[in-house]
């Protein structure tokens, strides 16, 4: 009996030992991930530097790769059964992804020009830019796989969003909805660019919403703003006519957790208009509520949004200029007794909106004003008009306490890989050499939940694991102090010239507008490197192995609708440019060996090589840059082969220029002082192990085609 006694704390005491070895591994995995993810940060905001640098543009035409339309140079199955694809028929495939490429998303509605090209300078300078960060994005990976093999797992995607709606990943997979993502619209992306904050947001439902399609919009853009929410957020939503009510009979802010988030769009789907414009009964409403909501600390304690959506057709209760008392008395309320701050957004919502009295209210009130309109004027892109709000919580984000500031995001079901979850980790990004720094957009590192849940043994889905990551995402405020100049600038980026309030004359806005490079004109039109996957199904360019067994080969393109595509361009007679390329340049590379391999064979039987390498000399090549297909080879050891001491060159027969749309090659040797020099006009000996071949491929110049060729070396 005695020896009982001592069993159960024992026990007790394992388990303690047991749960505290968990949690010290857990917390370890988070930092690493954050700690990552701020390397990340470091490595975009230093190729930032180089956005305007030649090298920058002249790297970029036809060097990048598209979610939708490109074959990707080095494709392989995911192994792992995390991404299974439906073929028909009661079959299933795994998917593609290249490990050794980035690729980049651009939404539909910003890439528009031929080949889902954009046009906007701004979003070809974040593709070029970001191209530079490349090689760091593939030795992470490196690094991530070696990692998260501990816990039996591969590395998810890497990646960064830019504020303009540019979106670069690694690796390198086909999105199924092409057009579709936009990582303005992500929780991840608002929630590393603003901080935790409390959202009211106040509907306008009066009869007039009914016309020009204005109540569509409206649930739109309040969806929109919904969406973005992470558990770090609080939210309510008022809805108004002549008088107002909160949605769903909220008597205070809830947290922004999925099963919320669903329930208010749910409401909003089913709002209907009637009624009469009462704008006073709708702010005395949602402050009524913020006031509650502070008085019980049911809040996040950070900043206050009030995001105010309306057609602007004030038809009843007080006028704008009781309004906008009721507006600054209430801020200057929140601020003195509960430490808070107060922004309000207005958004005049469709066609022929009123849009003076919104205006007002914003500009007499330190707030902001957009206009939203389909299909016209500046703000015709929904995700940009909508993003005033939290582009000015980033600009708090951005230096002092907040530098390293990260966010983390409640569990969620990966958008392209179904019943497979996982979390984000994600931190602003700023241009710090302006003041104040400039918010260029958010970079963030996916991971998958099964490592967390082997690890801390909790479900990903259960309460507790919910607890960690609100903990972990409200650790920080933005404080917001601007000048009225740089709050003009921010109304600028939401709705252009008209949004501003007239405060500040200097129309460059440093800090707050990025500067524009000085031949952003000359900025590549054409950034994929191909579009042979144009038109096609999701299936046929991404789908991998049917069925789920091992793969012998992790390069096994083993891909049952993708041949079947191939095999139906074949038959009708065409093969794309990708095609045509793959099969003449090794051939040629293969002819080009084999020539030099007799020529060697040739010298040997002459009486041999001559080489003067020094055992202690290493051998090495550079990578060939700029290849001009027309232009003379050269040696490299600095001196050209133009030159009059060229000892081919001396011959009497010089090489006429090429054709510029003929195929040609040029052989590069840094073979130092191995060549021994004869008066024969091709009396020059390279050891063919030295060689480097280069092949460029390349159309006439003057059709703007710059394309660069890896350099194949070969080995005798």
């Amino acid at each position: 009996m005695a020896r009982s006694k001592w069993i159960l704390p024992a026990v007790l005491i394992a388990v303690d030992a047991a749960t505290l070895e968990q949690e010290i591994e857990f917390k370890a995995v988070l930092e690493r991930m954050e700690s990552d993810v701020l390397a990340l940060r470091d490595e975009i905001e230093r190729v930032y530097q180089y956005r305007c640098d030649l090298s920058t543009l002249d790297d970029c035409g036809y060097n990048n790769y598209n979610d939708c339309s490109s074959t990707y140079p080095i494709e392989e199955c995911i192994v792992q059964n995390d991404y299974a694809l439906q073929c028909g028929d009661g079959k299933a495939c795994t998917a593609s992804w290249d490990k050794s490429q980035s690729e980049i998303s651009i939404p539909a509605s910003l890439a528009l020009e031929t080949g889902g090209n954009p046009s906007d300078p701004e979003i070809i300078e974040s593709v070029c830019y970001t191209k530079l960060a490349e090689p760091y994005l593939v030795e992470k990976l490196e690094r991530d796989t070696d990692f998260w093999a501990n816990y039996n797992v591969t590395p998810s995607w890497t990646y960064f969003g830019a504020h303009n709606g540019m979106f670069r990943q690694i690796p390198a997979s086909h999105r199924e909805e092409c057009g579709s993502y936009d990582p303005r619209r992500r929780p991840w992306f608002v929630a590393a660019s603003s901080g935790p904050k409390d959202v009211v947001l106040i509907l306008d439902v009066s009869g007039s919403m009914s016309d020009y399609g204005r109540l569509s919009i409206m649930k739109d853009a309040a969806i929109t703003v919904i969406d973005t929410l992470s558990v770090a957020d609080k939210v309510a939503v008022v809805t108004f006519s002549t008088t107002a009510s909160v949605l769903n009979d909220q008597t205070m802010l809830v947290r922004a957790t999925k099963e919320n988030k669903e329930k208010i769009i749910a409401a909003i789907n089913g709002i209907i208009v009637n009624g009469s414009t009462n704008f006073h009964a709708a702010f005395t409403e949602a402050f009524n509520l913020l006031s509650l909501t502070f008085e019980n600390e049911s809040t996040t304690g950070c900043n206050v949004a009030v995001l105010f959506m309306t057609d602007g057709q004030l038809t009843t209760g007080p006028g704008p200029q009781e309004v906008i008392e009721l507006v600054n008395r209430k801020a200057e309320e929140f601020q003195t007794d509960f430490g808070r701050k107060s922004t309000v957004f207005s958004f005049s919502l469709g066609k022929d909106a009123d849009e003076v009295v919104s205006k007002t209210i914003a500009c007499n009130t330190n707030g902001i004003w957009v206009p939203i309109e389909e299909n016209k004027g500046f703000a015709n892109d929904m995700t940009t008009a909508m993003s005033s709000y939290y582009k000015l919580y980033a600009l708090g984000l951005g230096d002092g306490g907040n530098k390293d500031f990260v966010a983390w995001v409640e569990p969620y079901e990966f958008a392209d890989m179904k019943n497979k979850t996982g979390t984000t980790v994600s931190a602003p990004v700023y241009d710090r050499s302006v003041k104040p720094h400039l918010f260029l957009g958010v970079v963030g590192i996916d991971a998958y939940m099964d490592a967390m849940e082997k690890i801390i043994g909790e479900d990903a889905t259960s309460s507790p694991m919910l607890q960690r990551f609100i903990d972990l995402s409200t650790a920080r405020c933005p404080k917001i102090d601007l000048s009225e100049c740089e709050l003009d600038a921010l109304r600028f980026l939401g709705g252009g010239e008209r949004a501003t309030c007239g405060l500040c004359n200097n129309t460059g806005y440093i800090g707050i507008v990025p500067e524009k490079c000085p031949f952003a004109s000359d900025w590549p039109s054409q950034l994929w490197a191909n579009t042979d996957m144009e038109g096609k199904s999701f299936l046929e360019r991404s789908c991998c192995k049917e069925g789920f067994e091992e793969v012998d080969d992790p390069l096994d393109l083993c891909t049952i609708a993708r041949a079947k595509s191939v095999n139906e361009e074949n038959s009708s007679g065409s093969l794309s440019t990708g095609a045509i390329l793959g099969i003449v340049l090794p051939l040629l590379i293969i002819g080009c060996v084999l020539v030099l391999a007799l020529l060697r064979q040739k010298k040997l039987k002459n009486g041999g090589l001559t080489s003067n390498t020094s055992p202690n000399e290493t051998e090495s090549s550079s990578p060939i840059e700029n290849i001009n297909p027309s232009r003379a080879p050269r040696i490299e050891d600095g001196s050209n082969a133009n030159s009059n001491s060229d000892p081919v060159r001396e011959s009497s027969d010089v090489a006429p220029e090429p054709d510029s749309t003929s195929l040609d090659f040029e052989i590069e040797a840094p073979f130092h002082n191995e060549v021994a020099a004869s008066t024969e006009t091709d009396a020059i000996e390279i050891p063919v192990e030295k060689m480097v071949i280069a092949v460029p491929c390349a159309p006439p110049h003057n059709q703007g085609f710059s394309r660069r060729w890896q350099d194949k070396e070969t080995n005798d």
